[in-house]
């Protein structure tokens, strides 16, 4: 069984910044699997925002967010984050966190479509103003 539960998501306006955070807990976590963010806006399907492995050393991210989004991981804390700067309204979204238990230590070639994984934390809300 695996926990996990976002954090720092809120207000900010147009050109902002915020850090979220994903906590993992449980018996059965471990720092060997990938992790990923996911959004979902309303009257939109789930996107893929950025994928990690278990060890940190390669990251992927949407098109959407690259330059702007940046994902890492503290093992030791069991803990994975989404730096996200020059925030713009299309950015507004539920925000998820998920794990892999299956695969392997690194990101599916298909991971944007969250189908292999296997736990989801229950979001946090991000609203960019203009």
């Amino acid at each position: 069984q695996v926990h996990l539960v976002e954090s720092g998501g809120g207000l900010v306006q147009t050109g902002g910044s915020l850090r979220l955070s994903c906590a993992a807990s449980g018996p059965t976590f471990r720092s060997s699997y990938p992790m990923g963010w996911f959004r979902q806006a309303p009257g939109k399907e789930r996107e893929g925002v950025s994928c990690i492995s278990s060890s940190g050393g390669n990251v992927v991210y949407a098109d959407s967010v690259k330059g702007r989004f940046t994902i890492s991981r503290d093992n030791a804390k069991n803990t994975v984050y989404l730096q996200m700067s020059s925030l713009k309204p299309d950015d507004t979204a539920v925000y998820y966190c998920a794990t892999d238990l299956e695969y392997g230590p690194e990101c599916r070639v298909w991971w944007t479509s969250g189908a292999g994984m296997d736990y989801w934390g229950k979001g946090t809300p991000v609203t960019v103003s203009t």
